[in-house]
């Protein structure tokens, strides 16, 4: 065999071995900017023998379902106070390895451009889930539109509501048809990744929007059982870096802001 056959039988032996180490995952995501920002890690992982494969689900319940039952392999789409109720919840198995990026809540209203404008015994839609009803909660607690009472942590409900001097009422709806609320009432505490989906622009269009600073940043989450694994490490290395970081700041103009 001459020299230059036995470079191409190399070349070609190690793109093979190249494509049998490569590892499949299929990570969670709900539709808009995790996913946008998962499509741009993964040309990155993939140098680095991770394929991802992307599930998008409507809603924030079911992706920690699928994790726990093994059906995909990691989520990207929820905070900390979150997974920490669905574990306490349901007994879920699931870790969270590595922070992504931070969606400042926001409350908008098609009726009226200011908060100082809603109505006395205005109607004010919040999530019904506990973490995220609790966050609207604490927004209008920091804004001064409402008290709490004390020591209530991250999930208070409307129970929890010790002074509210415009009188509002609070309508639960699910995170998901937040948007869907505004023509019914006058306020809708709304996350960003449904507002965006919206058209709604989550710098812009809140008449109230929470600090991005807080518990509130999201994070990668896998099986407890496959946090140690050498493919987390690459998918979280892969999504911490300085072109995710660009992707992000160049793509969402201050409505999601990178956390690492």
């Amino acid at each position: 065999m001459s020299f230059r056959s036995i470079v191409a039988f190399a070349s070609v032996l190690t793109l093979w071995s190249a494509s049998v180490a490569a590892e499949t995952i299929k990570i969670g995501v709900t539709p808009g900017p995790h996913a946008q920002i998962l499509e741009a890690v993964k040309p990155i992982a993939a140098k680095n023998g991770l394929d991802i494969q992307l599930v998008e689900f409507s809603d924030y319940v079911v992706p920690n379902a699928a994790l726990d039952a093994g059906d995909i392999q990691a989520n990207s789409f929820q905070n900390q106070p979150y997974l920490d109720n669905q574990k306490a919840d349901r007994g879920y198995k699931i870790e969270a390895v590595g922070l992504t990026v931070n969606f400042p809540i926001g409350v908008y209203s098609k009726k009226y451009k200011s908060w100082a404008v809603i109505p006395d015994g205005g109607k004010i839609s919040i999530p019904n889930d506990p973490t995220n009803g609790g966050r609207a909660l604490l927004l209008l607690r920091d804004k001064g539109a409402i008290k709490l009472k004390d020591g209530v942590g991250f999930k208070p409900t409307v129970l929890d509501v010790t002074d509210n001097p415009k009188k509002l009422k609070f309508v639960e709806v699910d995170a998901a048809q937040a948007p869907r609320a505004l023509d019914d009432v006058d306020a809708a505490v709304i996350n960003t990744n449904y507002a965006t989906q919206a058209g709604l622009d989550p710098v812009k269009d809140p008449i109230l929007r929470e600090d991005p600073k807080g518990p509130y940043v999201n994070l990668i989450a896998v099986r407890a059982a496959d946090k140690d694994k050498p493919w987390v490490k690459i998918l979280v290395d892969s999504y911490h870096t300085v072109e995710v970081k660009e992707f992000v700041l160049t793509k969402f103009k201050g409505a999601v802001l990178p956390s690492w």
